[in-house]
């Protein structure tokens, strides 16, 4: 044993338990102890991942864990059903709901969830990608991701389609007028709700979909993406963005309320353009592969529990 050593044996531990654990590139750390819907887990050491808040299915990434508040309504999504409304009354709702939301909500959710945004210059220096419309994905993992996902975009309107049975429900009024299409659960539907969708994509609108399909609250893996979002993506020529939401601890003045709620940090990604010259299937499962690969780099997560796919 050197001089050094001898003269201060408890340094020397202290100065290589600072090193390995902090300093030494590649650390990551292992959350399989949360339990089986996070086995094989593991996140760059600087990493934050919040415990379970709730038991989730280790089998089924598309279990749907949301409860649809309020008593259904009897809606049918089928070939009679407006998936579009161009009516004056949703024109004025639709305006108000987002002037709600780009003032109030904004301020909430960054007072409430301290967001923060990481690679919004990717959407500056793209911007112009928004003058032939464009589709963003995004993981789903709270109340409020759609309005992260907003303050992201800027001041900028989206359509999305979500799972059709909230529509039923409390929120269904709150889901349509924010620009919420429902997904049909008949067949007979299908055709109307493609045609809405080529309309929008036509006028270049913007489109977001979350290809979880549902939430799951606070859940830090990524779980598989439904293809339906990069078909649509495909077929219309869509630009898809990229984004991801990760969590922090909550710190601060913040600890006073939301006590078990993280705060929330949305990562933007570079375009994935479709290659329209490549075949449809072949394509989406690029796209698809290549969006949730970049959202795993983005969100530090060095060991997934989930493929990029399950069809």
């Amino acid at each position: 044993m050197d001089d050094k050593t001898q003269f201060c044996p408890k340094f020397s531990n202290f100065a290589f338990s600072f090193l390995f654990l902090k300093v030494i590139p590649g650390m990551t750390k292992d959350y399989s102890s949360y339990g089986p819907a996070y086995r094989n887990f593991k996140v760059r050491e600087d990493v934050y991942v919040p415990e379970p808040v709730e038991e989730f299915s280790a089998d089924n990434p598309f279990t749907k864990m949301a409860p649809i508040r309020g008593n259904l309504k009897d809606i049918r999504f089928d070939g009679t059903y407006t998936y579009l409304d161009k009516s004056l009354r949703f024109k004025i709702v639709n305006t108000f709901m987002y002037f709600v939301a780009w003032t109030l909500a904004f301020l909430l959710n960054r007072i409430r969830y301290g967001l923060k945004i990481e690679g919004r210059e990717k959407i500056r220096q793209n911007r112009k990608l928004f003058d032939h419309g464009v589709m963003t994905v995004c993981n789903h993992v709270y109340r409020w991701d759609m309005i992260s996902v907003m303050q992201a975009m800027r001041f900028r309107k989206a359509w999305i389609p979500m799972y059709a049975q909230p529509f039923r429900g409390k929120d269904g009024f709150v889901m349509k007028a924010v620009g919420g299409i429902a997904i049909p659960e008949e067949r007979s539907g299908l055709k109307a709700f493609d045609d809405a969708m080529a309309e929008l994509c036509a006028n270049h609108q913007w489109i977001h979909i979350f290809p979880e399909s549902c939430s799951w609250k606070f859940y830090a893996p990524l779980r598989p993406f439904k293809i339906g979002a990069f078909n649509m993506a495909y077929r219309h020529s869509l630009p898809v963005i990229p984004l991801v939401i990760s969590f922090r601890p909550r710190t601060g003045w913040r600890k006073l309320f939301s006590k078990g709620e993280p705060l929330i940090t949305i990562h933007v990604g570079d375009p994935i353009i479709p290659n329209m010259n490549t075949p449809r299937k072949e394509e989406t499962a690029r796209m698809r592969d290549l969006a949730h690969q970049t959202m795993l780099d983005m969100a530090g997560i060095v060991s997934n529990t989930w493929p990029s796919s399950i069809d």
